[in-house]
């Protein structure tokens, strides 16, 4: 027997089943950890594939199943995507829109969803692999980090998986492309706070008080300088103060102004510098006007590092679904960030990027998965699986 290149018209019979499933997600958002008819809804689609183990309630919606080979012995490989949506109002009108207002699927996991249980059919029904096949279906990717928790709640030893693998669709790259590259592919993200702290009083008399609103206007267009001046411009360094808060009256100056940010990086000492330096640069604009500062930093997300072996495999198993030419093996990396990082942590793996067409925006309220790319990304599921497990292995 033996397994050679399956390209993509070998999954279009899957298309209408898969793009039915999607639809049904996608009028069906459910947020974080609150997963709960998603969860049963992939739960029942494996079970009606003959697969028999499948462990529920993993960071508390999370799901794994086992699709064990076609000989005994071999390896596990782990295949990730994503249930949860995100908080916005859907604008996009189409027929499947979502059926609750104030949440959508604006991120595509419900394709990514569709995508895997649409592999899982394939897979469960060929068996063409030695080994096994861990299918992880996560909740809390856009927040809460559900990836971090099905780490640390065991499922890599529980489940005996040695490489993990991660795909996500990507608005403006053709369908039918994929985008992938070494080492890191997406940002760390970080979350800081900064309270400026002043003396307030009557914005007449401000010689008689420490303006707290200058002092953060003063750090807010200061901390820039530690990405244009102060980091190597071929690195990458995102600040961003996302939240002000300061007063409540046209006529006072307050005592404080509560500050709030993002930092992304690509690199770990990158994530030490910004941590230091913006503590250090903050505190002296405060000091050098006689005011103070309390600073808050927290380490959110690691860098998604694609390991070397693993990334050659992935972009194997792409070329076989769609053949030389629309691969792109050293895509720029993005400097959003995903959580499937912290599987990567735990084991080798790979992050993918999949073609979505000239749709809108990831998080945008007229956002809506491309059903075009469902074969593209069950292909390369089940070519992954039959490369990293071949029976010669």
């Amino acid at each position: 027997m033996t397994f050679g290149r399956h390209g993509v018209e070998t999954f279009e019979y899957l298309r209408r089943e898969v793009t039915d499933w999607r639809r049904y997600l996608h009028e069906n958002p459910e947020l974080t950890y609150q997963v709960d008819n998603t969860a049963r809804f992939v739960t029942e689609k494996l079970a009606s594939f003959g697969i028999k183990h499948i462990e529920t309630g993993i960071a508390e919606a999370g799901i794994v199943a086992l699709i064990e080979g076609g000989s005994g012995g071999g390896r596990t490989i782990g295949l990730r995507a994503d249930m949860d949506a995100l908080p916005i109002l859907e604008a996009s009108k189409k027929p499947w829109a979502s059926k609750i207002p104030g949440k959508m699927h604006a991120c595509g996991h419900d394709g990514h969803t569709a995508m895997l249980l649409g592999a899982a059919k394939y897979l469960a029904n060929t068996r063409n692999f030695k080994g096994s096949v861990a299918l992880i279906f996560q909740p809390a990717e856009e927040a809460d980090l559900g990836g971090q928790r099905m780490v640390d709640e065991g499922i890599m030893d529980r489940f005996g998986i040695s490489q993990v693998f991660g795909m996500h669709n990507m608005p403006g790259m053709t369908v039918g492309k994929f985008g992938i590259r070494a080492g890191p592919i997406m940002a760390a993200l970080d979350e800081f706070d900064i309270i400026v702290k002043g003396r307030g009083g009557h914005a007449a008399k401000p010689h008689q008080n420490i303006d707290p609103i200058v002092i953060a206007g003063q750090v807010i267009v200061g901390l820039q300088t530690l990405v244009s001046r102060s980091t190597d411009p071929t690195e990458s360094l995102v600040i961003s103060i996302t939240r002000l808060s300061a007063g409540e009256a046209y006529n006072i100056i307050p005592d404080q102004v509560e500050m709030a940010g993002t930092v992304r990086t690509l690199a770990p000492v990158l994530r030490d510098f910004a941590e230091g330096q913006i503590e250090a640069f903050a505190q002296g604009i405060a000091s050098a006007f006689g005011g103070e500062i309390e600073f808050n930093y927290r380490r959110h997300v690691p860098v998604t590092f694609n390991h070397a072996k693993e990334t050659d495999l992935a972009i194997t198993a792409a070329l076989k679904v769609v053949g030389p030419g629309s691969v792109n093996d050293t895509i720029k990396p993005a400097m959003g960030s995903e959580d499937f990082a912290f599987m990567l942590e735990a084991r080798p793996g790979a992050f993918i990027f999949l073609g979505n067409g000239s749709s809108a925006a990831l998080h945008n309220s007229l956002y809506d998965f491309n059903d075009d790319a469902i074969p593209y990304g069950v292909g390369y599921w089940v070519n992954l699986v039959e490369t990293a497990l071949t029976f010669g292995t």
